[in-house]
Formats: C-alpha cells, sequence, structure tokens
C-alpha cells in the first residue's frame, strides 16, 4: 500500500505526547529529535504562511517574506479558511489573547 494514502492516526501516543510538554525549551527539543531539520523548517515555514494569511498578507507579498512556494501558500490557505479543522484559527485566537 502506498504510504502517502494512508491516513495519520489521531489516536497516536506522540499527540498525547505533546501534551505533556511543558515549555517551548521542550518543544523545541522534542520535535528536533522526532523531525529532521528539513522536516521542521517545512512546518516553521507552513506555520508562518498560516499567520501571515491570517493577518491579511497577500499571496506576493508572504512570497517575498517567506520563501515559501505559490504551491505552498495556496495549501496553507486552503487549510486556513477552506477545508481545515480550524486549528489555525483557534491557535492565533490563544495566542491573540495571550498578547492582551
Amino acid at each position: 500500500m502506498n504510504n502517502r494514502k494512508k491516513k495519520t492516526n489521531p489516536d497516536s501516543a506522540m499527540y498525547q505526547a505533546i501534551l505533556e510538554l511543558k515549555n517551548v525549551e521542550e518543544c523545541y527539543e522534542f520535535f528536533h529529535d522526532l523531525c529532521t531539520v528539513a522536516e521542521l523548517k517545512a512546518m516553521e515555514q507552513r506555520f508562518e504562511v498560516a499567520r501571515l494569511l491570517n493577518e491579511g498578507m497577500i499571496y506576493n507579498d508572504i512570497l517575498a517574506a517567506t520563501g515559501a512556494s505559490t504551491a505552498t501558500i495556496s495549501r496553507v490557505n486552503r487549510s486556513l479558511n477552506d477545508y481545515g479543522t480550524g486549528a489555525y484559527r483557534a491557535v492565533f485566537q490563544r495566542l491573540a489573547e495571550k498578547e492582551q
């Protein structure tokens, strides 16, 4: 079976383990151990793209600011606005509330 078509498991112990992390340093170290540098950079870039889209920045400016491809920006935009679970918006709302 092609692994690309296989869905991830929301009941995986990994997600529960993430909730046990106590601070940013532990989170960084956990993901550093779990992921390759390329995977981390890709996730960081996607999150930055989502943040900029959420702030209303346009594609060309996001491309210039992040170096993300238009395909990545488009994919993140769909997750943020159309087909996602709402998790980006929830996180951005919580971060905004924390800043206030």
